[in-house]
């Protein structure tokens, strides 16, 4: 399940990306919080919007790598069943292989014996 892999690589990717973004906003936020407070600047109402949609861009980017984990449980579960299953197939079909393998053997062995053998003894021929 390659295809499966490399969607998993791609989604922790994202996760990463998305959590680096989530660390950079808090950090943005801390620095102009202290620039604020330390320069005693008023904010007007669409100043302080502005600055709470870095807690919304957070909360977006936490909901999104909560979908990320989940879609990425559902694709480790699927590639653990796939893989027993997968197991229990080749197990199957080794077992099929050698009890034809045997099967022919046989077959191969009674068609020599049904179809008669030439002993030293040219004249006779055993027959079962």
């Amino acid at each position: 399940m390659n295809m499966l892999a490399s969607i998993n690589g791609l989604l922790t990717h994202i996760k990463e990306v998305e959590l680096d973004t989530i660390k950079l906003s808090q950090e943005s936020m801390l620095i102009l919080g202290e620039f604020i407070e330390k320069n005693a600047i008023e904010l007007d109402e669409n100043t302080a919007r502005a600055l709470q949609y870095q807690d919304i861009i957070s909360q977006q980017l936490s909901a999104t790598i909560d979908a990320i984990e989940s879609v990425q449980k559902s694709i480790n579960i699927f590639e653990a069943a796939y893989r027993s299953d997968e197991k229990v197939a080749s197990d199957s079909l080794d077992k099929l292989q050698n009890k034809l393998s045997n099967a022919l053997s046989l077959a191969q062995s009674k068609r020599e014996a049904f179809s008669g053998n030439v002993h030293s003894d040219e004249d006779s021929i055993e027959f079962f």
